[in-house]
């Protein structure tokens, strides 16, 4: 693998391409680290942290892509996962709905409805 993998053109690629590549970076790391350990040259050394980091972006563009996918897939039903919620903070998901707020119970309708605000004209 020459360079860097550029995230970018992680993106367009298949599931099936992402993991061939994945597996091919996996095992250069390997090979790298084998000669690391017999004694390589400096430049293997320095190219042990570049794959690391391409591994590092391989899997985060497949977890994106499979995140995305199950964004799609639970659009308009009626549950989504836990993770993929909102995260807000504890106290704003416990609170009421703005719905849920706004509603009335019976009593209140009922006496807003018999006893309504008295309307006075004052004299200037």
């Amino acid at each position: 693998m020459p360079g860097k993998v550029k995230a970018y053109e992680l993106q367009s690629k298949s599931k099936n391409d992402l993991t061939k590549q994945l597996a091919e970076l996996r095992t250069e790391y390997l090979n790298l680290r084998v000669q690391k350990i017999a004694g390589g040259s400096a430049a293997k050394l320095t190219k042990i942290n570049t794959v690391r980091k391409s591994v590092a972006r391989v899997l985060t563009v497949t977890n994106q892509k499979q995140r995305q996918n199950l964004r799609e897939f639970y659009k308009n039903k009626k549950y989504l996962p836990l993770d993929l919620r909102p995260k807000k903070t504890r106290a704003i998901r416990r609170r009421l709905t703005k719905h849920e707020a706004s509603l009335k119970t019976l009593k209140q309708r009922k006496k807003e409805a018999h006893f309504p605000l008295r309307k006075y004209a004052v004299k200037a």
